[in-house]
Parts: structure tokens; C-alpha cells; sequence
């Protein structure tokens, strides 16, 4: 698996990993130190608020469970992929990341966006 992939995949499960010290070393493994990361909620710099947003966000959604809901696609260090999140085994979201990694595979930005578009009518 190619090392944008594996780092991909570390930065969700991240998500779902109820121990701090854990997430914290699959940060440091899958992120630079100033990953940027924006979604509707959110405009974070650094591995610190990145693990910040996750612990609170996990706090809140005890039940959430994340994951891909695609393939990954690359071309010119960016990344594309879909992700879902569960509840109860529920879907309470969709949603799409454009990622950006460095020339080793590890994640410099991500830019995610909430739901699917719709066709314009």
C-alpha cells in the first residue's frame, strides 16, 4: 500500500480511537506537525488542534463511526476520497476530502466538505 494511503487511512481511523496517547502517535505518524485542515466547522493549523477537534468531536459523538466510503484516488499529491459517518448503525453523514501530502506520503492539508451535491435543477 502506498504511503499516502496508509497515512489516508491512519488520519480517519484516528477518529475512531478512544485512547489519546494512541491518536496522538498516529497523528505523528500520518501528519506533518502543521497539517491544515477546513471543513464547514472548522480552520485548524497543527497536529495539537487537529487532535483537539477529534476529542471533542468524539466527546460529543460517543457513537460515531468513521470511515472511507471510497477508493482514494491520487494524482499530483492530492488525494480524493468519500467517507461516511454511522450512529447506531445509521448514517448521519457523507462527506469528501481533497487532501493534500507531501512527496513521503504524509497529510500538509485537507479540505472537507460535508453531504453530497446535488444535480443543479
Amino acid at each position: 500500500m502506498p504511503a499516502y494511503e496508509t497515512n489516508l487511512k491512519t488520519m480517519l481511523a484516528i477518529w475512531n480511537t478512544p485512547d489519546p496517547d494512541e491518536r496522538r502517535a498516529m497523528a505523528e505518524a500520518a501528519m506533518e506537525h502543521n497539517v491544515h485542515f477546513v471543513d464547514p466547522r472548522h480552520n485548524i493549523i497543527g497536529r495539537d488542534a487537529f487532535l483537539t477537534m477529534v476529542a471533542e468531536t468524539r466527546a460529543a459523538f460517543p457513537a460515531a463511526v468513521y470511515r472511507h466510503n471510497s477508493r482514494i484516488e491520487m494524482q499530483n499529491n492530492f488525494c480524493r476520497h468519500h467517507w461516511a459517518i454511522d450512529m447506531d448503525g445509521k448514517r448521519v453523514m457523507d462527506g469528501l476530502d481533497i487532501t493534500e501530502v507531501n512527496d513521503a506520503g504524509k497529510v500538509v492539508k485537507v479540505i472537507g466538505f460535508f453531504g453530497r451535491l446535488d444535480a443543479d435543477s
